[in-house]
């Protein structure tokens, strides 16, 4: 486990950015303790500093996970925001979407949301957008990225795709049925 490179706190920010913009400075300075990110195995965990201190003195073979796991950075460089980190994208995220419950389960499902299946979304949403998902109760179910803007919305018909799946949380399903 070591302190993410500048480079890669670089990429991980401008990605995190997509999604909750200038309140990514919320995740560092925490009003009940202090915060980190920290890289271990390709991935990037977000923990309590006394939490990341207490873990340095685990051999790295035997450390398996630490903290809530925000980002994998792939063989290429690239870094992809996993679902775990939908407390945090949904709590600070600037535009929403919420999906009716007729088109809520074709999403948990791994689709696309079209325009039939939008029930609601933040006014002033930019197209290529970053946005948290929401079912019409406010229980986030995952992320993506805004297809149409807000007033491209109002405007298309009722089979456009509004909303470009990222993540959702039956992904742990999804994978735990390939495993097996």
């Amino acid at each position: 486990m070591r302190n993410l490179t500048e480079d890669e706190t670089k990429r991980f920010f401008e990605k995190l950015a997509k999604y909750i913009g200038a309140n990514t400075k919320h995740l560092i300075e925490r009003k009940d303790e202090p915060w980190c990110f920290r890289f271990h195995n390709n991935r990037i965990w977000y923990m309590p500093q006394r939490i990341a201190k207490l873990a340095s003195s685990v051999a790295k073979v035997n450390l398996m996970a630490i903290g809530i796991l925000m980002a994998k950075v792939t063989h290429h460089g690239h870094i992809r925001i996993q679902i775990t980190a939908l407390e945090q994208l949904a709590q600070f995220a600037l535009f929403k979407i919420w999906v009716k419950p007729s088109q809520e389960q074709s999403y948990m499902y791994g689709n696309h949301v079209t325009r039939a299946g939008l029930g609601r979304i933040t006014e002033n949403t930019p197209q290529y957008q970053g946005v948290a998902v929401f079912n019409m109760a406010d229980v986030p179910i995952g992320f993506g990225v805004a297809a149409q803007g807000t007033l491209q919305c109002r405007k298309c018909e009722m089979n456009t795709t509004v909303l470009f799946h990222e993540a959702d949380v039956g992904e742990y399903l999804r994978i735990e049925s390939t495993l097996t």
